[in-house]
């Protein structure tokens, strides 16, 4: 999109289900489940760049064996960093012991990062800041294996501070207010009480202190511990654990907000957070590769056993429209043929804009990620033509001589690369003039394809700030001399903050929110956001199950029809000669091309649980205050 939305983390996880010798003699390498993490990670680089981090651990080592590796990076490309570092520190083992470079038990014993379960993570940050600390995966260190705890997800809590203090009345003293480190201190706490439980057993049962540790390891209910940490957890998560001994775990929310997708063979079991990623990864078919269930964790066994286990009860499927209109790569089959629909859905209102005349209309998009739903335009103005060569040919085939005819169907839409983006500028100059400037020359123009008279009709996956479209694209647009520029929005009209792990978090920001207060001064009924900030005041008084989005009463008045035509005029600035028209996709059709994915709280406003729409009432409280900061 071209007011780019970040934080959306990704996951991978990678368990061995044969020994080590196996992977050795099959594909040559004890390294195989480095290097499909490797993959995995890269495939899914687009999910997030502030940071990347790689966990491993190694089974039935001796005591004295370093058996778990982590590591992590904050740097411009971090999976590279990681894999650089990893891939020294293996050579280099390597190297100073040449004999040793078939000896699997040797490299188990003497060189980290091989072992038989792995965990990736590729982070944005949504929560906290971007330094090394706040980087997945987090590590929770015991002397005693099955209390080792390493945690990574793709999630956001919207009740972090009631958590933080839970953990406080159990007597802990947390080291950082972040969710992360809530969830795995949550899950910390439990996992050491299930195991004190199990040593106790142990004990009655007369079983030494040694050889309890076995009998832990085989019977710990890890069901038990997500569900009594996860009880008051308000969010959207798919994360992952791993306990020191060998047992892990990937849990995904009850909403199923957050995605994650398994496969397991006789091999391996691998999560990620996309589908074909795995497919492409390890060369497998669509039909092979499960969605995790909502409220449910799939959870692997020291001894290769796997279950998916229901954790919560389940609320009603939530999974988030954004996978499918911008974040998860357009090579899943499902969600490509979504996007197409989206492009194909919108067509009759950007026919209306353009008053029906394809013939003086240019078609193209931009950025990168709205090509698919470019296709979808372009296939649907490609169907309205061949209806409309049919209907002028049969109707006149008595007087129609074959030049005619060859030349009513030669007719096509007009489809251009219209943008490209010059990936070499950076907006470095911190004055705001020069920097406007530069911002207004990060896209060229193809020149000579668009005439005069012609209409010019660029998709873009969302319209969420407006900044560059204003600042860039609107005005490098006109200088091709359209008379009308319409900038399509495969998705709606986004009014309200995300809280489950899109870094959408301020009201204030949103282009559709700025042109509705712009709406209610206009039509003096600005007084409904002086009665909306005093709803939102009380909503602690209020009981949860009545509780409301108090914001939407913001938008009742008007149409979206009316806010999309105010945004164009907000966008307009005095030196752009061509009309301005702004469409965006109706929720309607978002849901008729994406009917798995029916979260929409950011377009519509109801969200999936409740601290949802605690976060959308608090973000409305901040912006009438003047609190530049975070409502969760």
């Amino acid at each position: 999109m071209s007011d780019a939305i970040k934080h959306e983390c990704g996951i991978a996880l990678v368990r061995l289900l044969k020994p080590l010798e196996y992977y050795q003699k099959k594909y040559g390498t004890t390294f195989y489940g480095i290097n499909k993490m490797y993959l995995l990670m890269e495939k899914q680089h687009n999910r997030g760049q502030d940071g990347a981090g790689f966990a491993s651990i190694k089974f039935d080592v001796d005591p004295g064996t370093r058996y778990i590796s982590r590591i992590r990076s904050n740097q411009q490309a971090p999976i590279q960093d990681i894999f650089a570092q990893i891939n020294t520190r293996l050579n280099t083992e390597l190297e100073k012991n040449p004999d040793k470079k078939n000896d699997v038990q040797w490299q188990i014993e003497n060189i980290p990062y091989v072992g038989n379960v792995f965990l990736g993570h590729v982070r944005y940050g949504t929560f906290g800041k971007n330094s090394i600390e706040s980087v997945h995966p987090f590590l929770r260190q015991n002397n005693w294996k099955h209390k080792n705890l390493i945690v990574a997800g793709n999630f956001n809590m919207t009740n972090s501070d009631d958590l933080l203090q839970e953990l406080i009345e159990l007597g802990q003293h947390p080291k950082e207010n972040t969710d992360t480190v809530t969830i795995m201190e949550k899950i910390g706490h439990f996992l050491d009480d299930e195991v004190a439980n199990l040593y106790q057993v142990c004990k009655e049962r007369g079983i030494n202190k040694k050889d309890a540790s076995t009998v832990i390891e085989k019977e710990l209910n890890i069901k038990k511990i997500l569900q009594r940490a996860s009880k008051n957890w308000d969010g959207g998560y798919a994360m992952v654990g791993l306990i020191g001994h060998g047992d892990a775990f990937v849990f995904r929310d009850p909403s199923g907000i957050r995605p994650a997708y398994y496969y397991q063979d006789d091999e391996v079991v691998v999560v990620a957070s996309e589908r074909p990623v795995i497919q492409t990864v390890f060369n497998v078919d669509f039909e092979a590769i499960t969605e995790l269930e909502r409220a449910h964790a799939l959870i692997i066994k020291k001894d290769g056993s796997t279950s998916v286990e229901q954790i919560l009860e389940q609320k009603e499927k939530k999974a988030c429209s954004f996978e499918r209109i911008y974040f998860s790569r357009g090579s899943d089959s499902e969600i490509y043929k979504e996007r197409k629909e989206l492009g194909r859905l919108i067509f009759p209102t950007v026919l209306e804009a353009i008053d029906n005349n394809i013939t003086n209309t240019v078609f193209s998009y931009i950025p990168n990620t709205a090509e698919t739903s470019f296709f979808g335009i372009a296939e649907a103005a490609e169907n309205y033509l061949n209806k409309d060569k049919i209907s002028r040919i049969l109707n006149g085939k008595r007087t129609l001589s074959a030049e005619k005819v060859e030349e009513i169907l030669s007719e096509r839409a007009r489809i251009e690369k219209i943008a490209i983006k010059d990936a070499k500028l950076r907006t470095f100059i911190a004055d705001d003039n020069s920097r406007d400037d530069l911002v207004a020359h990060v896209y060229d123009v193809t020149y000579g394809v668009v005439k005069p008279n012609d209409n010019l009709v660029i998709i873009d996956d969302s319209i969420v700030r407006g900044t560059t479209l204003k600042k860039s694209i609107i005005k490098i647009l006109d200088r091709l001399h359209p008379k009308r520029i319409v900038i399509v929005s495969s998705a709606p009209q986004i009014r309200y903050p995300d809280c489950y792990g899109i870094d959408m978090a301020k009201l204030d920001e949103f282009i559709a929110f700025k042109a509705t207060l712009e709406l209610l001064k206009e039509t003096d009924q600005y007084h409904i956001v002086d009665e909306v900030y005093q709803k939102c005041k009380k909503q602690h008084e209020i009981a949860e199950d009545k509780l409301e989005n108090y914001v939407k009463d913001i938008y009742k008045p008007f149409t979206p029809e009316q806010i999309s035509d105010k945004i164009a005029e907000m966008l307009k600035t005095d030196d752009i000669k061509a009309e301005i028209k702004i469409i965006y996709q109706s929720i309607e059709n978002l849901h008729k091309a994406c009917p798995k994915n029916a979260g929409d709280w950011y377009f519509s406003g109801n969200y999936p649980t409740i601290g949802g729409t605690k976060v959308v009432n608090r973000a409305f409280i901040n912006f009438y205050e003047g609190n530049n900061k975070r409502a969760y």
